[in-house]
C-alpha cells in the first residue's frame, strides 16, 4: 500500500539452497503465486524462478503491504513443499541422511530485496535481467526454453505457466 509504483523483488531459499530446483516444486510455487495474487490483488508484471531464488516484478496489493503479501506466498510455498514431502514418503522404506550442516530449519531466507521500480527504463531493465538469469547460469541456452518465467509473454504474447499483467 502506497504509491502505485512496481517493485522489483527478490529473495532466496534458505541459506542459496536449490529447493526450487525440481519441475514439481517451480510448479508449485507458480500455483501457490497466482493462488496468493488474486486473493491479494496485486499485478504481476513479470517473474522468474531459479533454482535457489526468485525475482518478482509486482504491483502493490490491494489491502497489504508487498512485504506480507509476499510473507503470504513464502509460508505458502513452504508449508505446501513440506506437506507433499513427507506425503510422498510415506509408506516407504526411508533412510535417513543427516544434511551436511543439520537439518534444514527454513525454507526461505528471512530477508528480501524490494526496488521501486518507477520508470518505463527501469521497468524494461529489470524484466530483461530477470529473463537473461537463466541464460547466464547456464540453465537454458535461450530464455524462451526456461518455462519459469514472463519471458514467453513479452516475446510472443503467450501465457505462459501463468497469466501477466501487461502495465505501461
Amino acid at each position: 500500500m502506497g504509491r502505485g509504483d512496481l517493485h522489483f523483488i527478490t529473495f532466496s531459499c534458505y541459506q542459496r539452497r536449490p529447493l526450487l530446483g525440481t519441475v514439481r516444486a517451480r510448479n508449485l510455487f507458480v500455483r501457490i503465486l497466482q493462488e496468493v495474487r488474486t486473493r491479494h490483488e496485486f499485478l504481476l508484471v513479470g517473474y522468474v524462478l531459479m533454482p535457489e531464488h526468485v525475482h518478482l516484478l509486482m504491483g502493490e496489493p490491494r489491502k497489504l503491504t508487498p512485504a506480507r503479501a509476499l510473507q503470504v506466498l513464502k509460508q505458502r510455498v513452504s508449508r505446501e513443499m513440506r506437506r507433499k514431502r513427507r506425503r510422498a514418503s510415506e509408506g516407504q522404506l526411508r533412510l535417513k541422511f543427516p544434511e551436511p550442516q543439520g537439518e534444514l530449519k527454513r525454507f526461505w531466507q528471512r530477508r528480501f530485496y524490494d526496488f521501486n521500480v518507477w520508470s518505463r527504463e527501469k521497468k524494461k531493465e529489470k524484466l530483461e535481467y530477470m529473463h537473461a538469469n537463466p541464460v547466464k547460469r547456464k540453465l537454458v541456452k535461450h530464455p524462451k526454453d526456461w518455462p519459469w518465467s514472463s519471458f514467453s509473454f513479452y516475446a510472443s504474447a503467450e501465457v505462459g505457466l501463468i497469466p501477466i499483467d501487461a502495465v505501461d
